[in-house]
C-alpha cells in the first residue's frame, strides 16, 4: 500500500474509499456471510461496514499495511450488533402466541445428499459456537488473516487469537459430529420401522443391486 493511502483516507478522501471498497469489499462481504450465513443480510452488512468505516475513518493510523483487517474488525462488530439485536427481536416474537402449525416436511428431505448433510451439521455447529469462536474461525480460517491480522481487527492479544483459534477448530469439530449423529439416526430408524422386516432388508434395484 502506498505510504500516503492511509492518510488520504484518515483525511476523508472519496477515491480513496472507492479503492478501498473495490479492493477489500468481496472479502468483507465473504466475513459478513460467513458468520450470518445469509447473503441478504451480508450484503446490508457491508452497507454498514463501509458507513462505519467512513465515520471511523480519522481513527485509522498513519502508518501500516492494508487497511482489510480494520475493516474485518468494523464487520465484525457490526454483524454482532445486528446479532444482538435480532436476538431481542426473537425474544420479542417468543413472547407473542404461537402461530398455527405448519405441515412437518421431513420425510421429504430424508434422501438429501450427505455433503448436504454435512453443510448443515457445519452450519448448526457455528451457531452453537460462542461469539468469539466464530468471529476468530471467521477471520482466520475463512478470511485467511494471520494471528497478527486477526488480532488487531479483534483488538486483543495475540496470543488469545491462537488460544481461541484452537478451541474454536476442537469445538466446531466435535459438535458438527454431533449433528450429524443425531440427525442421522432418526432418521435410519424412522426408515425401519416403515413396511415389515422383509422389506427392509430387501436389496432395492433389479436383479438384487442396489439403486445405483
Amino acid at each position: 500500500m502506498e505510504p500516503l493511502f492511509r492518510a488520504r483516507v484518515r483525511a476523508g478522501d472519496e477515491d480513496s474509499f472507492r479503492v478501498l471498497f473495490r479492493e477489500h469489499g468481496r472479502a468483507v462481504y465473504n466475513h459478513c456471510f460467513r458468520l450470518t450465513g445469509d447473503w441478504s443480510v451480508a450484503e446490508d452488512c457491508v452497507s454498514l461496514v463501509f458507513l462505519e468505516a467512513w465515520r471511523m475513518r480519522e481513527r485509522v493510523e498513519p502508518h501500516g499495511g492494508s487497511l482489510l483487517p480494520w475493516l474485518l474488525g468494523i464487520a465484525t462488530h457490526v454483524v454482532h450488533h445486528r446479532w444482538r439485536t435480532a436476538r431481542r427481536h426473537r425474544a420479542l416474537m417468543e413472547r407473542m402466541p404461537p402461530p398455527d402449525l405448519l405441515p412437518d416436511f421431513a420425510d421429504e428431505v430424508v434422501g438429501r445428499l450427505e455433503d448436504q448433510k454435512r453443510i448443515a451439521a457445519v452450519r448448526t455447529a457455528l451457531d452453537q459456537l460462542s461469539r468469539p469462536d466464530r468471529e476468530v474461525l471467521a477471520l482466520c480460517v475463512w478470511a485467511g488473516l494471520d494471528y497478527v491480522a486477526t488480532a488487531e481487527a479483534l483488538g486483543v492479544p495475540v496470543g488469545t487469537v491462537r488460544s481461541r483459534l484452537s478451541r474454536a477448530r476442537r469445538r466446531l469439530e466435535k459438535l458438527a459430529q454431533k449433528n450429524l449423529d443425531q440427525d442421522t439416526e432418526p432418521a435410519a430408524a424412522g426408515r425401519q420401522q416403515t413396511g415389515d422386516r422383509h422389506e427392509a432388508v430387501r436389496p432395492s434395484g433389479e436383479n438384487g443391486r442396489g439403486p445405483w
